[in-house]
């Protein structure tokens, strides 16, 4: 009989000698892999030819001189592994999670396209928009910290319907609201229910990809978000000038109901349970002899390698035939039931975030990017409606597409370009990949980054034409896509069995900041001016995206030092990788 790895035993690591694991096998520094030119084994040792994508080896073939990537996390032999899933069911799951993403941040998004209006009609002021807009990411950590610590026992699938249906609720709430305490209200429950969509797609990214390709698809998650961030806005602006304010939530709430029907029929459970039926619980990988050890030290070190890697070892073993494919009645169930512990996780995510810097680094990173941009949408919607400007509804969505056009060039090129460079960066040394290698490519970033938000504002600030303000829209909008995949790409990289807990973490600090400026975005901008608004903005902005600064000199001492409280965490999850 088939059952689940029990969560209270302490699993021992696979039998195998690697970067990062010492000569018993055991972890010493997480994230650290031998990524190019072959598994375990040196750029320089002539490694077994791959056959073809049928025979599933376990190194990945990539168009870049003789190079091969080695494919982690290490997939099983079990047709139901979502590693070995086909390209197809991988994009219509990933794509329903960027769906969620983007209606998340549609709804919450569109609040300033009926300025006017809502002032008009409702007796709106702009203090009651930005605590609306606060109470939404007040509800994104609510829900990320009471619901998501669920995922490990029941899975993901039930907590996306979960989340769909609250934001489906939501928006029907504000297409009938009569009242400031109605748009607060629905707000609250519109970021209840998206505060699942952002973990469970960065989870869903870790139950599906391998890690060089990781942050290309974290370029696409975050696309995602600004798109609707953007994309929303513009669609919301033709409509109120068009059918009137109220039916910008309904249609909110019309694609929310058929992205509900396409999650019910669709969306397929992730959660992967290895099962023990008289086999190990993943496929072990041989242990390089010491001689190859050596070679692979040699390598790195700057030495030449010799002797030639000893044969098949490296194949990823075929679809086992025996295991039986689940059906789709269990692709679709509600629930993934495992003896998962629930309680540890709910205090969990606040111990991961002050233990593990790379946690720390990505939630301060993440937060202070979106936090940066609600502030900017903030003040350039609620100003560019009154003169030197005057622009309509229609006017102000088309404004707000400059970012999207940004993010979409930062996700389609900065995501390839960051796996890319982190496959180039370990094969000069040695074929070892270190995760740090993706924080250079996010460093770079934060020179545009700090001029986009610095152009937008006092371009604001001083009247200057509003293509200036665009401009500076799309550069930030390129950053903020380039140096949140690097960060959320890192932090998988390093922790990935523990990595729902380190996602519930980094939501919780972002919401948690974006909440603290925007309740007092009106008195802060009030006391200073908006010119002092923005510069003070851009240099706390500039100390978070130095960040990768320190991690680059002792972010791997701190992985070494922190490795032996991550295996133990890990070892206590079912079926970690």
């Amino acid at each position: 009989m088939e059952t689940a790895r029990d969560p209270e035993k302490k699993w021992p690591a696979a039998e195998t000698s690697r970067p990062g694991m010492d000569d018993e096998g055991v972890e010493t520094s997480p994230g650290t892999l031998m990524l190019s030119n072959g598994l375990y084994c040196s750029p320089m040792i002539e490694c077994p030819p791959i056959r073809n994508e049928a025979d599933f080896g376990v190194r990945e073939a990539q168009e870049d001189g003789q190079r091969t990537v080695a494919l982690y996390p290490i997939p099983s032999s079990d047709p139901n592994d979502p590693l070995n899933w086909s390209k197809l069911r991988k994009g219509v799951n990933f794509g329903l999670g960027c769906c969620f993403v983007f209606f998340t941040f549609a709804l919450i998004n569109v609040i300033y396209i009926p300025y006017v209006q809502l002032v008009a009609d409702l007796d709106f002021t702009f203090n009651t928009f930005t605590t609306s807009v606060a109470l939404a990411f007040t509800g994104l950590a609510t829900s990320s910290v009471l619901f998501l610590p669920l995922l490990h026992k029941f899975g993901r699938r039930w907590l996306y319907l979960l989340g769909s249906a609250l934001q489906l609720a939501a928006a029907i709430w504000l297409s009938q609201m009569t009242s400031k305490g109605d748009l607060m209200g629905a707000y609250f429950f519109s970021g209840m229910g998206g505060g699942l969509s952002e973990t469970l797609l960065q989870v869903t990214i870790v139950d599906l990809f391998f890690v060089h390709q990781r942050g290309t698809m974290s370029g696409l998650f975050l696309l995602a978000n600004t798109a609707g961030s953007g994309l929303g806005p513009l669609a919301g602006g033709y409509i109120v000038t068009g059918q009137g304010w109220r039916w910008m939530w309904r249609w909110c709430g019309i694609f929310l109901a058929v992205n509900l029907l396409l999650v019910v029929f669709f969306f397929e459970e992730t959660k992967y349970i290895p099962l023990l039926n008289s086999q190990p619980i993943r496929d072990e990988v041989q242990a390089v002899p010491s001689q190859q050890q050596q070679e692979c030290l040699n390598r790195e070190e700057g030495h030449q390698a010799t002797t030639a890697v000893q044969n098949n070892n490296l194949s990823r073993p075929a679809i086992d035939p025996s295991v039986k494919r689940k059906s789709t009645r269990q692709r679709l169930a509600l629930f993934t039931n495992t003896k998962a512990p629930v309680l540890q996780h709910l205090y969990q995510p606040f111990h991961v975030l002050f233990t593990f810097p790379a946690i720390t680094y990505t939630a301060v990173t993440y937060g202070a990017l979106t936090t940066w941009f609600t502030v900017l949408v903030s003040v350039v919607e609620s100003s560019i409606v009154y003169p030197p400007y005057n622009f309509s509804p229609s006017g102000v969505g088309l404004l707000i597409l400059s970012v999207v056009i940004g993010c979409a060039l930062g996700s389609l090129l900065g995501g390839p370009m960051n796996d890319k460079s982190a496959i180039w960066i370990s094969a000069r040394n040695g074929g070892v990949y270190e995760p740090e290698y993706r924080l250079y490519m996010a460093l770079v970033a934060s020179v545009p980054a700090i001029a986009g938000i610095l152009m937008t504002g006092l371009g604001l600030a001083h009247q200057k034409p509003w293509p200036l303000l665009a401009v500076g829209f799309g550069i930030f909008g390129f950053s903020w896509t380039v140096i949140g995949e690097c960060a959320l790409a890192y932090v998988s990289d390093c922790y990935q069995d523990i990595i729902g807990d380190a996602l519930v973490a980094v939501v919780f600090v972002r919401n948690a900041l974006a909440i603290a400026v925007l309740f007092g975005l009106s008195h802060w901008l009030a006391a200073v001016g908006l010119q002092n608004l923005i510069i003070s903005i851009a240099v706390i902005a500039l100390f978070f995206f130095l960040l990768p600064v320190p991690l680059l000199l002792w972010g791997k001492k701190a992985r070494v030092m922190t490795a032996k409280k991550y295996r133990d965490m890990a070892s206590r999850l079912p079926g970690h990788r």
